[in-house]
Parts: C-alpha cells; structure tokens; sequence
C-alpha cells in the first residue's frame, strides 16, 4: 500500500514537472520571438567592435595566486578559495575579502584583482558562493543568506584569523556581507575596518527593474518549492536549453547587466559565460532567500566602519534607489555613482571603479 501511494505521489510530481517544464518552454519560446529579430545583432556587435574591443585580447579566466584550497562547511559544501600575497614592503595592511554576486563567480573582480595585485600592498582573498564557480553544492534544500554570512566567516576564520579586514561584495556579495554583520557585529568593532558595496541592496529586491525576478517576488513566493522540485527533475534539460539559446543570452546578459550602449562583447561574453555555468537548480535554489532579503537594521554595525557604496547609474537589478537607501542608513559613507554603467559595474567600468577603490583603501591607511 505505501509503495503504491509512493507511486502516485511520484506520478503527480512528475506530472507538475511535466506540466511546469512545459510553462517554462512556453515561455522561453516566447521570449525567443521576442528577441529573435535581435539576434543578428550578436554578430552585428561583434563585427562592429572588430578592432576597436579594449578586452578583445583580455585573458579573462584562472588568475595568478599563491595558494588555492577547499575548505568544507559544517553543511558538506566545499568552498574553493583563492590567497593572493603583497609583494610590497611595508607596513602591515588589512586583507581584503571578495565576495561575488548571484550567477557570477569570483572572476567577478577580474579587474580589481588584477589591478591590486600589481600594486602589490594588500594580501586578497576570493573564494567562491555555494553553488558558485569552483565551490560545491547544497545536498539538500535551499539556499540561505544567513548560511552564506557564516560561509564568510568561516572563510575568514580558516584563512586570516586575525588581523585588519576589508570586506567588499557586489551584489548577493554585499548582501552576504550584511547577513555576515547580522550575525557577527562585534566583528564591526574589532577586525573589519572597511566595507565596500558595490550594486547591491538592503532589501525591497521586488522593486527591481528586470521583469521576472520582480513577477517572482510579487506572487512567485509560493511557487519556490515547486520550481525547486522542478528543476531537479528537470535541471539538465533546462540547463542544456539554456546553452542553446547562447545568443539570447548573450543579448539579454548585455541588456541587463550593462549600461553603456555598446559594451565590450569580450566582457559580455565573459559574464554570460559565468551566468550559464550556474546550474538552473542552484539559480531556482536562491531565490527565496534573494527575494525575501531585508536587512536594512544589519546596517547599524557599519555605522562607525568606513564605507564606500558604488553603483552603477543604469542598473537595472540593484537600481540607484537601493545604494540610496543604505546611504540613507549610512550618511558618513563614501558614494560613487558611474555614469553609464550597469549591474557589473566593477567590469563595465574598471578603471573608474578601481580608483575609488585604491584611494578608499588608501584613507584607510591614513
């Protein structure tokens, strides 16, 4: 008898994924004709920037480190982290920890990484999310902001347990960094000594500008653990769907994730190749966490922690009326607002973004 309720239980979950998949193939269907006519425009933007891309020679990938190792959570997840040393002499300067954002990795700082490792003063340390890059996956159900801010410290407990502490995050990273100050504020007190956010949020991420993320957190809510279940049935099939469709992605990665009008396709390209690495099964595992995110209060722990908040001024994810608000909360931090840039800001915009970084990190020392 239990073995034929079994049965019809997994009949009627099959049926819902079968039911579901064909939703989300209706769907992405129609978003397919609704950029079909753009799709030409891949190789259009390619052709067009033939000669003139400052990245088309960039070895975007693996970065130079001096050390790389997995440490394992309490939870069995195996987080890939990354050690870069100073090269510099000199005094003694806080690490800084790099925190990636949803559907990226810690390529995300590519640039930043780059840029002060030549200068050579600050050890860095880049670790990959849960379900992210080179890090492993959850076992068993969903993700959890509050689990990503122990995931932090404990990568900084096993990697610089003491000593000065600069944290910076984009995106979920910023918000990893508040569930991280939630959680340990004290820590605001004594070890970190800088915190830089770059396009993220407090909170209200219903109000985003991109459509569907904003359908989700209006009325999706009680969807979750059916989308959930359905992506573990159906993962693979959506994930190979996903790289079939490389050109709508390509094109819709460049319309939500920059800001200027012809961005760099080398960096389109770069992103949207971390965006499809992410499995639709982690991407569906997050958004509950994503969607129900409000830790404005957490804020109070950086009140007397210098802090820099950077944006760009077209994003459409994390808009400027987010970074406003942690301002709101935090009237003694620094702002840079980029013109023409998007969500990957730090990318789109290096130069712009590493000098505020630089001289951030230089105040510091002051």
């Amino acid at each position: 008898m239990t073995g034929a309720v079994e049965r019809s239980r997994n009949s009627r979950v099959a049926k819902v994924a079968g039911i579901f998949g064909a939703v989300l193939g209706v769907a992405a269907a129609g978003a397919a004709v609704g950029v079909a006519a753009e799709r030409a425009l891949v190789r259009r933007s390619k052709a067009e920037a033939a000669g003139t891309d400052r990245y088309a020679d960039e070895a975007f990938g693996p970065q130079p480190c001096d050390d790389e190792f997995q440490i394992e959570m309490a939870d069995g997840t195996d987080i890939h982290v990354e050690v870069v040393e100073p090269t510099a002499r000199g005094g003694r300067r806080p690490t800084i920890v790099f925190v990636h954002g949803f559907c990226l990795d810690m390529g995300t700082f590519h640039f930043q990484r780059k840029g002060l490792a030549e200068l050579g003063e600050h050890r860095m340390v880049f670790y990959d999310q849960p379900g992210h890059g080179r890090s492993g996956r959850l076992r068993t159900g969903e993700y959890d902001l509050a689990r990503l801010g122990e995931t932090l410290r404990t990568v900084i407990d096993r990697v610089t347990p003491d000593g000065p502490l600069v944290l910076v995050g984009h995106s979920m990273g910023g918000m990893t960094i508040m569930a991280f100050a939630e959680r340990y504020p004290e820590m605001f007190d004594d070890r970190v000594v800088g915190t830089v956010l770059m396009a993220t949020s407090g909170g209200r991420i219903e109000e985003s500008k991109l459509g569907l993320p904003a359908i989700f957190g209006r009325v999706g809510m009680p969807f979750l653990p059916v989308v959930t279940n359905t992506t573990r049935l159906t993962g693979s099939v959506i994930d190979r769907a996903r790289k079939a469709s490389s050109n709508v992605a390509w094109l819709l990665t460049r319309r939500y994730g920059f800001g200027t009008e012809r961005p760099s396709p080398a960096l389109v390209s770069y992103v949207e190749e971390m965006n499809s690495r992410t499995s639709a099964d982690t991407v569906t595992r997050y958004l509950r966490t994503l969607y129900t995110h409000a830790r404005y209060p957490a804020l109070a722990a950086l009140r007397d922690t210098p802090t820099l908040v950077i944006v760009g001024e077209k994003d459409m994810i994390t808009p400027v009326t987010h970074s406003e608000e942690i301002l709101r909360r935090l009237p003694e931090a620094e702002f840079v607002k980029v013109p023409d840039s998007g969500h990957v800001v730090m990318l789109e915009h290096a130069d712009e973004v590493n000098v505020a970084l630089v001289d951030f990190l230089a105040g510091l020392t002051r």
